[in-house]
């Protein structure tokens, strides 16, 4: 196996008996970078001095003794994350030049563990999207069909893992966009529980949706991701002081006893493609044969999910995006000569045409006269929403449910139709609403070859339960194993 094909755990133990070097690791990387990024467009940034410089360190560290599960390991990070020093655009001619003062938490804790941080990944401008086809800057491709788009918002990412051009990497899922992503290009993604990431650092989008969490090659490497970057911090006020368990141990029990439950508003088949309804109906045939029990569960408030998000998050990016004015940072109109042209003629040109409609359906739904019938609504509703998944919780341990109703579509194929785009992500948006963590892993493939994923919804802070039966899927398929070729 070539270095760049390694996964996290195996790269560790190699590191470990010192049989390659991170410099040697983070060396490969970079090179197949150089050689299949053209095609796929996963990298706004490489980082490739800075990356090398910390191999360095990493192997200094290695030799002296102090070895994490990251020490050394090459990951690639969301342009939507501040890191000290290194350009932080949100694929975005808003924030083009932006070079933070500062790291977000989530960076500080993997440069702790001894991580390598290998470069900045494209994603949807400033989050908002299900395609990656909103950058600011490019396209990226899928690297299991370069005429398909990687999913959204965290497209760079999955991308980048599943060409196999970083080990792992760090995604940011506000209704499905490390989740539906993964999905589409075959990888693992994990949306934790809101308030178990910190999410200091993270450039918002609706800060009461936003997640940061990983996406790696396999389960295994999804949980030692998750044991680094989780964890309570002071510096953001939603983050919740829980102690962080050890992931990996969780696989050490099997699925006897286990509940299953499959939400009966999502056993359709209407907008789906077979191949999708199919490989989730096998998946769970082969989660209960590992001695799961299955039963059928109601979500009523469904029908009302796509509606609740496009009213609630737009609404707080409105509100969190109106710090981009021309006047404190980030891009400015300099051809205007009043204030008010300044900042009309900055945001018209600085942000894309899908960060200006969010941004003015949020602020129409939070105008006056506006405010009672949309935006206080919708929180009612969401608060019915989250109330059945509390109920669902008391007679199931999970929930199983298709990742997106298609495999990835063609680039450009619903770039006219914003409303179909948004009815993609009618099975993900729900547990960002509720807060409750939530994963995608690949559980088949569509008849033209393209990846299916299963999703694994949990009760708060349950990331546990959801890996091991990710963890134990995963042992009992080969989906994982199956790899794209560049």
């Amino acid at each position: 196996m070539k270095l760049h094909e390694l996964t996290i755990q195996k790269a560790h133990e190699l590191l470990k008996q010192k049989e390659i070097s991170s410099q040697e690791l983070t060396q490969a990387v970079l090179n197949r970078i150089e050689a299949v990024d053209a095609k796929v467009g996963a990298y706004i940034s490489v980082a490739g001095e800075m990356a090398v410089d910390q191999s360095k360190l990493a192997d200094k560290a290695i030799s002296a003794g102090n070895i994490s599960s990251l020490t050394g390991i090459p990951i690639a990070i969301k342009d939507v994350i501040c890191t000290k020093g290194l350009r932080t655009t949100c694929a975005s001619k808003m924030l083009e030049n932006f070079i933070p003062p500062y790291d977000a938490t989530v960076i500080k804790k993997l440069q702790k563990a001894g991580a390598v941080i290998i470069g900045k990944v494209n994603m949807d401008e400033f989050a908002m999207g299900s395609s990656t086809e909103n950058s600011g800057f490019q396209l990226t491709h899928n690297p299991w069909d370069l005429d398909r788009i990687p999913g959204g918002s965290s497209g760079g990412s999955a991308a980048a893992v599943a060409a196999d051009m970083c080990l792992g990497a760090l995604g940011s899922d506000t209704g499905g966009s490390i989740r539906q992503p993964a999905s589409h290009c075959g990888v693992v993604g994990l949306k934790p529980t809101y308030g178990r990431v910190s999410r200091f650092g993270l450039v918002a989008f609706a800060s009461s949706l936003d997640q940061i969490g990983p996406l790696t090659k396999n389960v295994n490497d999804c949980a030692l991701l998750m044991n680094t970057i989780s964890g309570y911090d002071s510096k953001d006020s939603t983050s919740m002081p829980r102690e962080v368990p050890d992931y990996t141990l969780s696989f050490k029990e099997n699925l006897t006893g286990v509940t299953i439950g499959i939400p009966r508003e999502f056993n359709t088949s209407k907008g789906f493609d077979p191949s999708v309804l199919s490989s989730v109906k096998n998946a769970v045939k082969v989660i209960e044969s590992l001695g799961a029990k299955c039963i059928e569960i109601s979500l009523p408030h469904t029908q009302y999910v796509v509606a609740v998000y496009y009213v609630i998050a737009p609404s707080e990016a409105s509100s969190n995006l109106a710090r981009y004015d021309g006047v404190r940072y980030g891009f400015r109109d300099k051809t205007k000569k009043s204030l008010i042209e300044m900042y009309r003629g900055t945001r018209s040109a600085g942000f894309g045409s899908e960060v200006q409609r969010r941004i003015i359906l949020g602020t129409y739904a939070l105008s006056a006269g506006y405010y009672d019938a949309y935006y206080k609504k919708a929180s009612q509703v969401r608060t019915l929403i989250i109330e059945d998944f509390k109920k669902a919780f008391e007679k199931c341990d999970i929930l199983l449910s298709p990742v997106a109703p298609t495999p990835a579509f063609k680039i450009g194929e619903m770039s006219e139709d914003p409303l179909t785009m948004y009815l993609s992500d009618i099975f993900t948006l729900s547990a960002n609403l509720a807060g409750i963590p939530s994963l995608s892993v690949p559980c088949g493939f569509s008849a033209e070859g393209l990846p299916i994923g299963l999703q694994i919804m949990g009760n708060y802070f349950q990331e546990e339960t959801i890996l091991r039966t990710a963890y134990h899927y995963e042992n009992a398929t080969d989906f994982h194993k199956i790899k794209p070729t560049l």
